[in-house]
Formats: structure tokens, C-alpha cells, sequence
């Protein structure tokens, strides 16, 4: 059986007194049980992305990919047990007790997890009071500045068959914590979003990933792309408020309902459907929910020739505009109203590559790259595909994924002034431009490049993400704070580069603690990355912490040993020098030779 070590979020949950209540009434404390699961803990998780492991009669298993997705869970589980439990006696209440530790566990072939980073958690849960949650002192520090609820420091317990003492935090629920004293009135992106995004005051909207239909799963690529490729439309709408593929397509194939996602997520309004492709027809269903009500705002079933895929997306979009009302700019109706050919063999290749770009690695960014390829080969007026390989391009100059990393710079930036060329109302054009700008070092043009896209499409967080890169290297972090706000917004399950850039504003601002924060969020998310560990270093040495910042460093070293300051220091394309500067002076203060 193969396994794999990693590091991972978990929390292990179980009912207090669970033998007691069933030898009182069996079959209702199960009923009641099977009514919390459904209603109530598996939507909680799916919504803070927690995968169910196992389940142990009255207990629960759970890995999340955060440990600030494992506490806001528990925190609002454990609240809402608060409001069911209110009236009954106490004899009839269901409370849990919740662990949840940061450690390295062993993900065998089946899924299963086991080893310390379980064993842990599984021992905070039979410590916990009943209605609290209790950390482990790993965990604690991730959340410790986003907590507003009262803590109790338990110190150094000794754990059942854990050899050495771990220290203990335990988590009051529904008990507010001390106000904190001198506490900003709005904290920039300090630490991510609020549990619960606000519902914007414009129409807001999330696409839900349309179910494949097609009785074949390689065809899901073809329903996650229409999904896709609607978000983009609806993205260049200025009055709709409309959330990013990378938080609606969490819930992809998750037993949540409409007002959980909508709630989840600050909008009010939802689009799902479905997409069945056979031969040279296709049937596009999808309908319009208002979550305030759960009633259908409208909804619309399309049965259509291949080639019609286009006509297709755009009758949604503009049955969309005409529900909700949205005023359209000029520019805006223009761009509804333009005719889109479509080669359909071209349409799936391009599909299949922007697939594979989404998957970060170099093997991702070849096929990716030979995918576009082949949709330019069948149609060489294919904008979207030139912009896509341009990209690539970029991405294996800033990764050194090729053998002449100048020379893939280069490409990458010609192949971007031809996108754009080709079609100036692409936004797609306009990003790759503005990235094979920024990383050539002209950051105006690659600024205005970013400014021409967002025009083109305000809700876009690929550009929004990019604007707050130029930000940081033109030396305004406080800017890219703002942009940052702005994106988390609209994508509150944020990509964790997004807290590398955050992390990087306010180390850039001096704020060492809160750069700390963000970098360790991205560790717990991604213990891989070694420009996190070494940020984070640079950050330990300038709070005069030396111990800490070697082992950061060696950590840096250890996840790659390639890893050069040099090569950073002439990559990344900061306007004034010292602000690289400042990242090696904090290496230098921990006695690091660098």
C-alpha cells in the first residue's frame, strides 16, 4: 500500500456522552445525529474545505487544508449547537468536544490518515470541555490573531502515549474575548478575509461548476471550461459583483445547499446547471437562484448544435442581465452583442490547456503550452490560445523551468504584443502582456496594461492579483493591501500565492509580525514553499530572532537547494533596489552569510 507524509490540519470531533444518550433513546439520538450530519456539520465542512477521513460511530475524522479552515469550522458548528441545544434539558443535548493539532501525518493509498499529527488531535478532543475546542500549541499560533474568542492557556499537558508534553489552548465558544487594545479600525488584508464575506450592495453573483452530464468523466474539462468561460463573461460585467472560479468551483460535486454556498461566499444570487455533449450537439441547462428566497429567478434549457457553444454562453449572460436588471455600460453592450466564431475541434484543445495551466508545475506548463498549440493549428486566429502560450512562456523564465530562461522571457513578451494585437477588447491579451511586462522590469507599462484589462473586466482576479505583484515591486505596499482587500472579495477561498503577496506588502511596510502570519497560513497550506521559509527568515531576523531565522533558512535550502539569492536578486524586478536589499539585510542580522 503506497502512503505519502505530509504536513496537514487536523481535527477529530466525537459526542460528549454519546453512551449515555443512546442507552436512553437509541433510535433518537441517531435520527437527531443523522439530521445535524446532513444539515448542518457536512455543509460546514465542505464550505471551510475539509475532507471527511472517517467517521467512528459518534466521532469524525477531518483534514482541512488550513487550521484557520479547521477553527472556523468548529467555531460555527459549535455555536449552532449552542442555539439547538437552547430549551432542552440537559439530558437531551448533543454537545461536542473538538481537537484540532497542526502536525505531519501519513495519507495512505485509501485516503486514510494516520501517525502523531492524528494521534494528537485525537487526544486534545478526549480533553476538551464539552461545547469547546481545543488546540494544540501548533495550531494555536496560526489563529492566534484572528481569534475573538476567549482563551484559556492550559499550559504543558501530558498526552496518553504522546512522549512529550504539548501545550494547550482551549477555545471558549460564545464567550467574546477581551478587546484588544489599540486595534486598528480596518486591518488592510492583515490577516485574510472575515469568516463570512458581506454581501456587496451591487448585484452579486457565483457560478457554480455545471455538472457533466456526458456519462463520461474526461469530458468534465468540456462543462468545468463553459462554467469557466461564463465567469469570464459575467467578469466584465462593472455593475455585477461576481466571484472567481477558484471559490465557486470549491463546491463542485459537495452536498451544500444554494444558501450555504451564497452565505458563504457574500452573494446573493447563484448559477448552476448542467452540460451533456454527444456527437455534435450539446444540452446547456442553468438556472438562476436568489438565496434570500431559494426561489428560481430564471432558469433556461439550451439544446444546440456544437458550433452554437458560443451563442449559448452569451444567451446566459444576457438572460442574466435582463433578471437582475444590471445597467450596461457602452463598452459593455458592445461586447454582448459581438458575434464570436468558433472552431469547435480549436475550442476544446484551448480548453483542455487552460486545464492544465491551472495545475502549477512545469509538466502542467508543457501540455499546456503544446495544447494552445494545437487549438492555433486548427485556428490561427485563436486570441485566447496566443495569450496562453505567452504565459507559459513567462512562467518558465520566473520558475527557470527552461534552459534559457531569458530567452523564454523574451517569447513569452512577444508572443503576449501579438495577443494583444490580434484582439485589443481581450482581456487575456492585456494580462499576459502586463506579466511579461512586469518580469521584464518595465512596471508603468505593465501597470497600464493591468489598468486597460480591469477595464475590460473589473472582476478579474487573475488581473487584480497581478496589479498587487506591480504594486509591491513599483514600492507601494500600502496600494497593494488595498488591491489585495479587493480580490479576497471576490475570491474568498483565495490561491495561497495570494498570502505570499500579502505577506510581502507587509514586510515591505515593516510589519514583520503580520508578514509572519500570512507566511505561516501559506506553509500550513503548502509546506513546500521555500520562498515562504525564506521570507520568513528574512522576517525572524529583523525581530531578532536568530535561531528561528537559521532554521526558516535551512528549511528554504532543504525544500530547494538550488535556491540563490543572486538569481532572486536579478529576477525580481523591484524599482528601487533596497527593497530587495531589505529582505537580505534581515537574513544578514541572523548571521546568515548570504
Amino acid at each position: 500500500m503506497s502512503e505519502m507524509r505530509k504536513i496537514a490540519a487536523i481535527l477529530v470531533a466525537d459526542v460528549v456522552g454519546y453512551s449515555r444518550l443512546a442507552g436512553a433513546d437509541e433510535d433518537r439520538i441517531l435520527a437527531r445525529l443523522r439530521a445535524l450530519r446532513s444539515d448542518l456539520i457536512d455543509p460546514t465542512i465542505a464550505v471551510h474545505n475539509g475532507r471527511i477521513v472517517k467517521r467512528t460511530g459518534d466521532g469524525s475524522l477531518i483534514e482541512f487544508r488550513s487550521v484557520v479552515d479547521a477553527v472556523r469550522c468548529a467555531i460555527e458548528v459549535q455555536n449552532s449547537m449552542v442555539e439547538r441545544n437552547a430549551g432542552l434539558p440537559p439530558d437531551r443535548r448533543i454537545e461536542f468536544r473538538v481537537g484540532i493539532h497542526l502536525g505531519d501525518v501519513v495519507e495512505e493509498s485509501d485516503g486514510d490518515l494516520m501517525g502523531d499529527g492524528v494521534n494528537i488531535a485525537a487526544r486534545l478532543e478526549g480533553i476538551c470541555e464539552p461545547g469547546c475546542i481545543c488546540l494544540s500549541e501548533q495550531a494555536y499560533w496560526q489563529v492566534k490573531a484572528r481569534l475573538d474568542l476567549a482563551i484559556d492557556d492550559r499550559g504543558a499537558v501530558q498526552l496518553k502515549n504522546i512522549a512529550d508534553p504539548v501545550r494547550v489552548y482551549s477555545l471558549q465558544v460564545g464567550i467574546a474575548a477581551q478587546a484588544k487594545s489599540a486595534a486598528p479600525a480596518k486591518t488592510h488584508a492583515a490577516a485574510g478575509p472575515s469568516a463570512l464575506p458581506p454581501v456587496p450592495d451591487n448585484p452579486s453573483i457565483a457560478v457554480l461548476a455545471f455538472n457533466n452530464m456526458s456519462g463520461d468523466a474526461e469530458q468534465e474539462y468540456f462543462s468545468d471550461g463553459i462554467s469557466e468561460d461564463i465567469i469570464t463573461d459575467l467578469s466584465r460585467l462593472s455593475e455585477l459583483h461576481v466571484i472567481a472560479r477558484n471559490s465557486s468551483f470549491v463546491y463542485k460535486k459537495a452536498a451544500v445547499s444554494v444558501p450555504d454556498v451564497a452565505k458563504a461566499l457574500g452573494v446573493r444570487y447563484v448559477l448552476e446547471g448542467s452540460v451533456r455533449k454527444a456527437g455534435n450537439r450539446v444540452r446547456v441547462t442553468a438556472q438562476l437562484i436568489d438565496s434570500s428566497s431559494g426561489g428560481h429567478v430564471w432558469a433556461n434549457r439550451f439544446d444546440r448544435d456544437l458550433t452554437d457553444i458560443f451563442a449559448v454562453q452569451d444567451e446566459i449572460t444576457q438572460e442574466i442581465v435582463a433578471a437582475l436588471r444590471l445597467k450596461l455600460t457602452v463598452s459593455e453592450q458592445a461586447q454582448l452583442a459581438r458575434d464570436r466564431a468558433v472552431n469547435v475541434e480549436a475550442y476544446e484543445f484551448f480548453l483542455r490547456s487552460r486545464e492544465q495551466s491551472l495545475t502549477c508545475t512545469r509538466t502542467g506548463n508543457i501540455a499546456a503550452r503544446n495544447l494552445a498549440g494545437a487549438a492555433i493549428a486548427v485556428d490561427p486566429g485563436f486570441e485566447a490560445a496566443h495569450a496562453l502560450i505567452a504565459f507559459t512562456h513567462v512562467l518558465d523564465y520566473i520558475n527557470a523551468w527552461s534552459t534559457d530562461p531569458e530567452h523564454s522571457l523574451r517569447t513569452g513578451l512577444e508572443l503576449a504584443q501579438q495577443a494583444v494585437a490580434m484582439d485589443e477588447e481581450q482581456p487575456d491579451g492585456h494580462f499576459a502582456l502586463g506579466m511579461a511586462c512586469m518580469w521584464s522590469r518595465d512596471l508603468d507599462r505593465a501597470r497600464a496594461e493591468v489598468q486597460r484589462g480591469l477595464a475590460l473586466s473589473p472582476n478579474s482576479i487573475d488581473l487584480l492579483m497581478l496589479m498587487a505583484h506591480i504594486q509591491i515591486f513599483s514600492g507601494d505596499p500600502a496600494g497593494a493591501l488595498e488591491t489585495l482587500d479587493a480580490s479576497m472579495l471576490l475570491d474568498p477561498h483565495y490561491p495561497e500565492v495570494l498570502l505570499q503577496f500579502l505577506a510581502d506588502a507587509r514586510f515591505s511596510l515593516g510589519d514583520y509580525e503580520q508578514a509572519m502570519i500570512a507566511l505561516e497560513q501559506r506553509l500550513a497550506r503548502n509546506p513546500q514553499s521555500e520562498t515562504a521559509q525564506a521570507l520568513l527568515a528574512s522576517c525572524y531576523g529583523h525581530l531578532g530572532r536568530p535561531e528561528e531565522s537559521r532554521r526558516a533558512w535551512e528549511q528554504a535550502l532543504q525544500l530547494n537547494p538550488a535556491f540563490s539569492i543572486e538569481r532572486r536578486r536579478r529576477v525580481l524586478p523591484f524599482r528601487n533596489p533596497v527593497d530587495f536589499e531589505h529582505r537580505v539585510e534581515g537574513l544578514r542580522k541572523a548571521g546568515l552569510t548570504v
